[in-house]
């Protein structure tokens, strides 16, 4: 049975198709609406009150996530179970941030001690660089780490390394390299001297097309400063679970770091992806990432669906997508920190539940997952917030802010007690209200001074959902938090709809072609494409 063949899918769709009240209305008729429809965890605060929804709508989403299983499903991927059943693989990244003493098996074995003795692994080898105990060939100090990874292997890692960078060792330098575009690499070492350079190739088979372009090419800008093979082995590092590969590339086989293929790459930055993360903060720093992610798992798999944060975010995404017409969600962190947030999630949302076909393989009966994008505020409001609030279609929007900075610097003139975060908060609480309320014509009018034919253009028709997200600062434990509460609640939508999130077989023709079409670009054998790409082809043969 599909979702939409459920009894509560179909009472959601006449709810949706019957007159609702509006924001406003709901508002006005519950002044405690605020308050109560809000739901705390892991030190996380959720205001979902400016979701369209009442007390009648959430009954019904709750049935349905019920109904679909999803306390079964959920309970089944933290035993071990293997359900990821196009890859006959277990779905444990919530392993990897459990305790030391917790016992969750696979296949019978339990792999919390595998686990943790990464983790210890991980924590000397970061111990030794950042004291200067680890050496390049040349004696000399490493003063810069370049994690070369693309997806899940790059985007976790550049992510989490931005949002932490409070708490980084300044005189190490971080940086990333993902696009098999050349300029990627040549810019991201132009200013390193090779002697003090580590790189950390991450691939989990090391034969990724991007990683290991790139990780080669390093290998000879490596080789062309210190001229000997035995200078890879101090300057390269892997994480990979191919130790044929790793050795042949030279990396010495006692400083790769492994991890386990229950573990997605979109899902893998508290494994030893997050090496870079945890050399840039420190081993103390990343065990508290992961200690809040394990705090959200805990919310998670405790609390119920009417106060569960991930399961409350998720139904009321499926109430916009599948019920209100909505194809998007803007994400929008109140953060410089948090920049690169919303990127990360277009990868954890859009490559785990951009599906067309159910777990039995048979084709949808409706839209699953959203397009994720967004930027960090107040920078979006200067860009794209006009078509949020005034354009034709209906975006909902992931608000996301804190009650401290972590750089406190004063905005007012002197004498004045305000700071560059009242200001910045004071935009997320006013965009949301404005989303929610909107300004009506009579309001308009009512500033005075306003042109009769300009009323139309001033004019907000609100009405338009939001949630909130607050925490009281952006620690390692507040982030590890974030980033479990929106894998889990990308877990929840992909139940409801009966989809697998954790395959990515999509991602794979273009590579497949890609390795057909590259010795044809070099070349002057007959093509066998269509009209449109043998041309682009032959064009790219006379032009390179």
């Amino acid at each position: 049975m599909q979702a939409n063949e459920t009894a509560a899918w179909k009472a959601l769709g006449n709810l949706a198709a019957g007159p609702r009240a509006t924001l406003k209305d709901l508002f006005a008729a519950d002044p405690e609406r605020g308050q109560r429809l809000s739901a705390e965890g892991a030190g996380w605060r959720l205001d979902y009150s400016k979701q369209r929804v009442d007390d009648e709508i959430l009954a019904a989403l709750f049935r349905l996530a019920r109904e679909r299983g999803v306390e079964e499903r959920r309970d089944a991927m933290l035993r071990g179970e293997k359900i990821n059943v196009t890859e006959n693989r277990a779905v444990l990244h919530t392993a990897l941030r459990a305790p030391r003493g917790a016992d969750i098996r696979v296949d019978g074995e339990n792999v919390v001690p595998q686990v943790h003795a990464v983790l210890d692994r991980m924590a000397d080898f970061a111990a030794k660089v950042r004291s200067g105990e680890w050496r390049g060939f040349t004696g000399q100090r490493i003063r810069a780490v370049v994690n070369i990874g693309i997806g899940g292997s790059d985007l976790g890692p550049v992510m989490t390394a931005e949002a932490l960078e409070h708490y980084s060792d300044r005189d190490l330098t971080l940086r990333f390299v993902s696009n098999i575009d050349g300029t990627d690499f040549a810019e991201k070492v132009r200013d390193l001297d090779p002697a003090e350079t580590l790189f950390i190739v991450s691939s989990k088979t090391f034969t990724t097309l991007e990683t290991m372009t790139n990780a080669h090419t390093a290998r000879r800008w490596l080789l062309d400063a210190l001229g000997d093979e035995a200078a890879v082995a101090r300057h390269f590092v892997a994480v990979s679970t191919n130790a044929e590969e790793v050795q042949r590339f030279g990396i010495d086989t006692a400083n790769m770091f492994s991890f386990w293929d229950w573990v997605g790459g979109r899902y893998s930055v508290d494994s030893a992806i997050g090496l870079s993360l945890m050399i840039s903060v420190g081993p103390e720093q990343f065990r508290e990432f992961l200690a809040g992610m394990h705090e959200m798992d805990r919310h998670f798999a405790q609390a119920p669906l009417e106060q569960n944060l991930p399961a409350l975010m998720a139904l009321t995404g499926i109430w916009n997508q599948n019920f209100l017409g909505s194809c998007s969600l803007a994400v929008l962190p109140y953060s410089q920190y948090l920049r690169s947030f919303p990127a990360y999630l277009q990868q954890l949302d859009m490559e785990s539940n951009g599906k067309h076909v159910t777990l039995e393989g048979e084709r949808v009966a409706f839209d699953t997952g959203p397009i994720v994008w967004g930027q960090a505020g107040t920078n979006g409001q200067h860009a794209f917030y006009q078509l949020i609030h005034q354009g034709t279609r209906l975006i909902p929007c992931d608000f996301i802010g804190f009650a401290r900075s972590l750089n406190p610097l004063p905005a007012g003139e002197e004498g004045e007690d305000l700071t560059h975060q009242d200001l910045l908060m004071a935009n997320v609480f006013a965009q949301s209200e404005a989303l929610a309320f909107g300004k009506t014509p009579e309001q308009v009018r009512a500033d005075g001074g306003v042109p009769e034919e300009l009323v139309p253009h001033k004019g907000f028709e609100g009405n338009r959902p939001s949630s909130t997200l607050l925490a009281r600062e952006l620690t390692p434990r507040s982030l590890g938090a974030l980033i479990a509460l929106y894998e889990h609640k990308v877990f929840v939508q992909g139940a409801i709809w009966g989809i697998n999130s954790f395959d990515q077989w999509g991602v794979e023709l273009g590579k497949v072609l890609a390795q057909k079409i590259v010795p044809e670009l070099n070349g002057d054998q007959e093509l066998h494409h269509d009209s449109s790409t043998n041309a682009l082809i032959e064009w790219y043969r006379q032009e390179r």
